[in-house]
């Protein structure tokens, strides 16, 4: 009785003091916060929240190893948790760990719709997760470019070398072989541009956007008519506008939406193989 008594002290104890750091949180006092939360953890260091709360504040200072350290403990304790996982994808990033960063913002993504699909922590990781993605292919387009500039040079090099060797063991060079020789730089040329143009950006096929926003689909959901909206851009719409499709007119009830999987699967597909259009509208 004596220890489940004095442990539930020490619970209540850590929660005034995770009060406490929410006050001066909201007062920008950082480091205040992280001493309430630090207080609050060594009592009860089987809270997530507390956890993530301070990482928060580290977050703020900067203080990116710190962050990383929280959110890690946190998602020990809570694996789902969507703080965690979006801040630790947030600190990754920063020491560009874009590989396992991305995963940690997506691992978020996905905790987050199937939590709160409208709530604003949605839209927020998606914004990071979309830079991410884009940095990401930025990096990895220069690296591409970089290696098929220097094997082009590598080809044209080799076959202005048997040029010249073809030459010198002719007493005069014919139109034929000079035509053939510009036949070859050019087939050389056409392969190269074929292979750069997957990192050039396009525009975005009409049926992965929505019709609203005017953007690649990120939750999309379809009426009971057949189209497809953005799932943040309808449910505005009904809120704000009225509870219609606004294509086809016919009423519309937002329990009535059900998520486009196909379109879904789909966009995912289009975003693996073309990661510009992360940032590109439609």
């Amino acid at each position: 009785m004596v220890t489940g008594a004095a442990s539930a002290m020490a619970a209540k104890q850590a929660e005034r003091l995770k009060e406490d750091g929410n006050n001066c949180f909201k007062k920008e006092r950082f480091g205040a916060a992280i001493d309430a939360y630090t207080e609050a953890i060594t009592l009860s260091p089987k809270v997530p929240v507390y956890w993530t709360n301070r990482a928060l504040c580290h977050l703020k200072r900067k203080d990116w190893t710190r962050v990383e350290e929280d959110c890690r403990k946190a998602i020990q304790l809570d694996h789902d948790s969507v703080k965690a996982h979006y801040m630790l994808g947030l600190a990754l990033l920063q020491r560009e760990d874009y590989a396992d960063g991305v995963k940690a913002l997506q691992r978020a993504l996905d905790f987050g719709r199937g939590a709160n699909p409208t709530g604003y922590m949605v839209e927020e990781i998606w914004e990071e997760l979309a830079k991410a993605k884009y940095m990401e292919w930025e990096l990895l387009s220069a690296r591409r470019s970089w290696e098929l500039n220097s094997l082009k040079e590598t080809c044209v090099a080799a076959l202005n070398q048997q040029r010249a060797l073809d030459m010198s063991r002719t007493e005069e060079s014919s139109e034929e072989d000079y035509s053939s020789h510009t036949d070859q730089l050019k087939a050389l040329d056409r392969v190269f541009e074929k292979a750069a143009e997957e990192d050039k950006p396009t525009e975005v096929p009409d049926y992965l956007c929505c019709n609203i926003t005017l953007e690649i689909f990120r939750d999309p959901v379809i009426s009971p008519s057949g189209v497809t909206y953005e799932r943040a851009a309808i449910l505005e719409h009904i809120n704000k506008v009225g509870k219609f499709d606004p294509i086809t007119r016919e009423k519309l009830d937002p329990s009535k939406l059900v998520p486009n999987l196909a379109i879904k699967e789909a966009v995912a597909a289009y975003l693996k193989k073309h990661a510009w259009a992360y940032k590109t509208g439609c």
